[in-house]
């Protein structure tokens, strides 16, 4: 009995020895091996890197990042299920400008360093600085740029490119008296987040504010911007089909023909000339914005971005690959490959001087005077407040109400919904 004890003692001995001396690591151990070389990536189709760019990506960090094309719509609700649920919807994701107060506020982001010189080279990396922290690195370009058809201006016998909000009205009702053009102006009125944004934009690049130090609505600002839209509105220059359209439905109406002047997208400086996408090729310029008195000194950014996970468990390599995705050389590749815009100035400049970018007009100085209205960050309840906004801005679209009537109503609900968030 005791020889059998001896054995079985024996036999112990030596399987935990042999156990012991296995070369193989544990699984856990593997596991995270592995997780250390590899991060997901979610982003919409028009920020994906090509394979190609990922291999080489891979072949000089030795990370494998796999990509999650999803729909823009899709990834903010994504990425809040999955952080309710204590996981995460990908190690990288797409931070859009709107939403980088939500997702700063619910402490999904890790923060980001950027070399000083990077941010002056990145003049739009300030819409995703809260607090002097920086929580996503912009990719793709998108400030409001001004556009104006010379050919229709031509045959209308103007010979200038509007400087002023007063020329800009003047020049389309005499577009619109001459047959030329029925409705001359363009500009989104539906209630969705693009009327929200062009409220914005024109309060700001007019008065140079939106919102007090306290986040409360600058009204003189807004009822200005109100006043004018309502003007344009009323007397007949906008197609009232934008108080049911898509912004983007009314930003193609400068593609199609129809409209004279436009500010929207950046964008739009390539599809203009774009045959597939455009009926006046050679025909519009990208130009400064029209101002009060003189054009503007400046224009807003309604960029497009991307951030780290704050439960990421890899977030060296996912810090790699922003820093690679962002970088100039990737930039031009994403240009070449995606028609993205860049957000470096450094780039942009390459590739217009170069002539990558053609009929760039205006586009260098736009860039260079891009300012955020946010005095204290885009604030976590933006996609609220927005909501209360372009309702109101379609009620008086639809002359329901006076832009006073509107005003009062968005410093009352934007207060409501400041306050609630307190």
């Amino acid at each position: 009995m005791k020889k059998q004890i001896y054995k079985l003692l024996l036999l112990s001995i030596v399987f935990t020895l042999l156990v012991g001396c296995a070369p193989s690591a544990p699984k856990e151990s593997q596991e995270e091996t592995i997780k250390d070389n590899e991060i997901s990536f979610m982003i919409p189709d028009w920020g994906a890197p090509t394979p190609e760019m990922l291999d080489d990506f891979k072949e000089k960090t030795g990370i494998t990042v796999q990509v999650l094309p999803t729909s823009w719509d899709d990834i903010r609700d994504k990425i809040s299920v999955a952080a309710a649920g204590n996981t995460i919807a990908a190690d990288v994701f797409e931070v859009d400008w709107s939403w980088v107060g939500e997702f700063q506020g619910a402490d999904w982001l890790l923060p980001i360093e950027l070399s000083e010189e990077d941010q002056k080279d990145i003049p739009t990396v300030g819409t995703f600085t809260i607090n002097d922290t920086i929580y996503a690195i912009p990719y793709a370009n998108d400030f409001r740029t001004a556009y104006y058809n010379k050919d229709i201006y031509s045959k209308a016998g103007i010979t200038e490119a509007p400087k002023t909000w007063e020329d800009v009205v003047n020049n389309a009702k005499n577009i619109k008296a001459q047959g030329i053009s029925e409705y001359p102006l363009s500009l989104p009125l539906n209630a969705d987040e693009s009327a929200t944004t062009t409220l914005f934009w024109l309060a700001y690049t007019r008065n140079g504010i939106v919102f007090n130090d306290d986040n409360s609505i600058h009204k003189d600002s807004i009822l200005d911007a109100l006043t004018l839209i309502d003007r344009m509105n009323r007397d007949g220059l906008i197609n009232p089909a934008n108080r049911n359209a898509s912004g983007m439905d009314a930003y193609r109406q400068l593609t199609s023909g129809d409209a004279s002047f436009l500010v929207g997208p950046s964008s739009f400086v390539s599809r203009v000339n774009n045959p597939e996408e455009s009926q006046v090729i050679d025909q519009v310029e990208p130009i400064l914005l029209p101002g009060k008195e003189s054009q503007s000194t400046a224009t807003v950014p309604f960029p497009e971005a991307i951030g780290i996970s704050k439960n990421t468990k890899n977030p060296e390599a996912a810090k790699e690959f922003v820093k690679w995705y962002t970088s100039k050389e990737t930039q031009k590749k994403l240009n070449e490959e995606l028609n993205t815009i860049p957000t470096r100035n450094s780039v942009l400049n390459e590739l217009i001087e170069s002539g990558v970018i053609k009929n760039s007009g205006a586009m260098v100085e736009l860039a260079k005077m891009v300012e955020s209205p946010f005095p204290n960050g885009v604030p976590k309840y933006y996609t609220k407040m927005s909501t209360e906004i372009f309702n109101v801005i379609n009620q008086m679209a639809n002359e329901s109400l006076t832009p006073e009537e509107a005003a009062n109503k968005i410093e009352e609900n934007v207060a409501k919904v400041v306050e609630e968030n307190k």
